[in-house]
């Protein structure tokens, strides 16, 4: 069953065009990673499927139903999603437990407030004022903020910014959780390898258009790319791309009968085959 079926959708501000014509679809329980530069049009579009912004053009269902639409079923509607944009402001005045158990209360089948605060890392600072909050922190409530109504639908628009590296491993096991409990997952990151450990699909978006969606594993032929050999022959680095490397490897064993000096074997990374498809390089 799909959450997200989106067609055509289209967005202008002025004369930019930031979302051309967009089609999507996102099935119950996946997690979809949606990729791109900055100014490709993945906010824009995440905050119009979120009904957070107006559409020009297209057809949008988020758990069937329109978020266009106004009135008692839009607010039927927003129980059932989390969002977690890319930037929020609510009170500094209060502490984040009384922030979180605040917005538990908008909910009908909230989460447990504590647990939620335990689950983003932010129990020692329940007690903390907003305001006193270092970024880290104030996007793990941001994250807080979007699972506290244990949605069937969560939006997260880059939510590992400004976070350490055991910062955003923590989250990423947060997000695997939910997936477990069922929820679907709409991801926009510039993290490759986060989208490579979380997504079971992501989209490349560039110019307001969605490149190619695709496994991260399958991504632009990443799967049947040529591997890249090298080793160390006569203190000079060799490389040879090759689609058998097996059998390269095994020629080169003829050579070197102990080791094979420095010797790896690669395929492109999604890094590699991101910044191909848009257009630039490392």
């Amino acid at each position: 069953m799909s959450v997200i079926e989106v067609k055509g959708l289209k967005k202008s501000y002025g004369p930019l065009c930031a979302v051309n014509g967009l089609d999507l679809s996102i099935a119950k329980g996946e997690i979809f990673a949606l990729l791109g530069p900055n100014g490709a049009g993945k906010t824009t579009t995440v905050e119009i499927l979120a009904g957070f912004r107006t559409r020009d053009s297209g057809e949008v269902r988020i758990l069937g139903f329109d978020p266009s639409h106004k009135g008692k079923a839009a607010r039927q509607w927003r129980n059932q999603i989390g969002i977690v944009l890319q930037s929020t402001s609510d009170s500094g005045d209060l502490s984040v437990a009384e922030t979180i158990s605040h917005f538990s209360g908008y909910y009908s089948h909230p989460r447990n407030p504590d647990e939620v605060i335990a689950a983003v890392g932010l129990t020692e600072k329940a007690t903390s004022l907003i305001r006193n909050l270092s970024g880290g922190q104030r996007r793990r409530l941001d994250v807080a903020l979007g699972i506290i109504g244990n949605p069937e639908l969560l939006f997260l628009d880059e939510p590992t910014t400004g976070f350490d590296p055991k910062a955003r491993r923590a989250l990423w096991a947060l997000i695997e959780n939910l997936r477990g409990d069922g929820t679907t997952i709409l991801l926009t990151t510039h993290y490759l390898d986060e989208a490579e450990a979380l997504a079971d699909r992501v989209a490349v978006m560039n110019n307001g258009e969605i490149i190619e969606t695709s496994t991260p594993q399958s991504l632009g032929g990443r799967a049947t790319s040529m591997a890249q050999v090298s080793w160390l022959e006569n203190g000079q680095t060799k490389q040879e791309k090759t689609d058998n490397p097996t059998e390269l490897v095994r020629a080169l064993a003829t050579k070197f009968p102990i080791e094979i000096p420095e010797l790896t074997v690669t395929r492109p990374s999604l890094e590699d085959i991101y910044l191909e498809m848009i257009g630039q390089t490392k």
